[in-house]
């Protein structure tokens, strides 16, 4: 085989590009596997800067792809987790009701955990303050057990690691800019590529990749910005695991919450503020011009549209870029907070959301579409990162590289 041709060919080095070449390698062992990354390093962008939570699937419903794959995902990669030391704490989490209107879904979100045979308890406030004595609860809220934390670039960089062990190449450095579909070919600013099959797990830009070929076409990618605090550690006291609302299950959004990393630290967040670009982890830093009034637009008919409550959305999280407000938001769920706690932190991420640009309405669940000899990954989101193993066994299923030969 020619050094430019491969069997596979995966674009992005996120943990579902890593997870997917993994699984390509267990089936196949004597394939040829390359991976594209446009930057000089795996995990820079959600695989390497979220939370390390291990979720339960407790917020989605049972006929969606992630309630398919998060439960069986986070078992798969707290097993790879065992395999190769990485140290990982199932530390659980409450959700707890912050008013009357949260109540109904609590009882849903117990419904989700029953269909989806995932462990959770509905508890009362007593209950509640046994797990988590520092806790606001509103009259009831849930707690999952199962729930674990993990750090996800020691994961990351494992993958890559044994990946690399077994002969799968990297491309650092290597966008992909166009395609020659006759050849079945791609091309990157240094070199061209010819592949038996393609998979686009590009993340926060699958949606561009994917309109090269001719998909994603009804769907945009929109850009929200997650900022976090850190408690001050002498305050880590306050909490025992980890503390979230009940979401609008609406939106995909889970609201602030406190977190206890593995490392012990415990983080505030994160907001869901519109961003101004893909990369955006700044005020202004990854502000692309173009890009940035594409997405200005964007939200401009999102907001006067109003699908989905998202003008409230907007309102509520923007206000988040102030830090009474923020402190607000987490002192619903622990009333003990005050400002000289919450310090600063580096902790910034993007989550990248697909939006149907017919209806604008952010789309919920995870989104495939395929061509004859590629298949693409659109909206990637979490619980991407829990579901990484499981979601690269369904994404591997639902391609049809068998009839794909260089």
């Amino acid at each position: 085989m020619r050094d430019d041709s491969c069997d596979f060919l995966i674009v992005g080095t996120g943990i579902v590009g890593l997870t997917v070449a993994w699984e390509l390698k267990k089936r196949h062992p004597l394939s040829k596997i390359i991976i594209l990354e446009k930057e000089s390093k795996v995990g820079l962008h959600a695989s390497g800067r979220n939370s390390g939570v291990l979720h339960s699937g407790i917020y989605y419903g049972s006929d969606t792809l992630k309630a398919k794959v998060c439960s069986s995902g986070a078992k798969k990669m707290q097993e790879f987790a065992d395999e190769y030391n990485i140290s990982y704490n199932k530390s659980g989490k409450v959700i707890i009701a912050t008013s009357e209107d949260d109540l109904a879904t609590i009882d849903k979100l117990i419904k989700n955990a029953s269909e989806n045979g995932i462990i959770a308890k509905k508890l009362n406030e007593h209950e509640v303050k046994e797990i988590e004595p520092y806790a606001n609860p509103y009259q009831s809220g849930i707690h999952v057990p199962e729930t674990a934390v993990i750090d996800s670039k020691t994961v990351v960089k494992k993958l890559y690691d044994l990946l690399k062990g077994k002969g799968v190449i990297f491309k650092f450095n290597s966008p992909l800019l166009a395609q020659d579909k006759e050849d079945r070919a791609i091309l990157t600013p240094r070199e061209n590529f010819f592949y038996g099959y393609l998979y686009n797990c590009a993340g926060a830009n699958a949606d561009r990749i994917a309109k090269i070929f001719g998909k994603g076409l009804d769907y945009t990618m929109i850009p929200f910005k997650g900022i976090y605090y850190k408690l001050d550690p002498e305050r880590n006291y306050l909490l025992n695991s980890s503390i979230y609302p009940v979401p609008d299950i609406s939106l995909p959004f889970l609201g602030t919450h406190l977190t206890r990393v593995i490392s012990g630290d415990v983080y505030i967040g994160p907001t869901a503020i519109p961003a101004f670009g893909r990369e955006n982890y700044g005020i202004l830093k990854g502000v692309k011009f173009n890009e940035g009034i594409k997405i200005s637009s964007e939200l401009l008919s999102m907001y006067i549209k109003n699908k989905s409550n998202f003008r409230l959305l907007a309102h509520t999280e923007i206000r988040k870029y102030l830090k009474p407000w923020f402190l607000k938001s987490a002192q619903e769920l622990v009333p003990e907070l005050n400002s000289s706690d919450l310090l600063p932190s580096n902790k910034v991420g993007i989550r990248p959301q697909l939006v149907n640009i017919n209806t604008k309405e952010i789309e919920m669940d995870y989104i495939i579409e395929k061509t004859e000899n590629s298949i693409h990954i659109l909206n990637s989101i979490s619980p991407a990162f829990t579901s990484a193993f499981s979601f690269a066994k369904l994404i591997v299923d639902e391609s049809n590289y068998n009839n794909s030969t260089i």
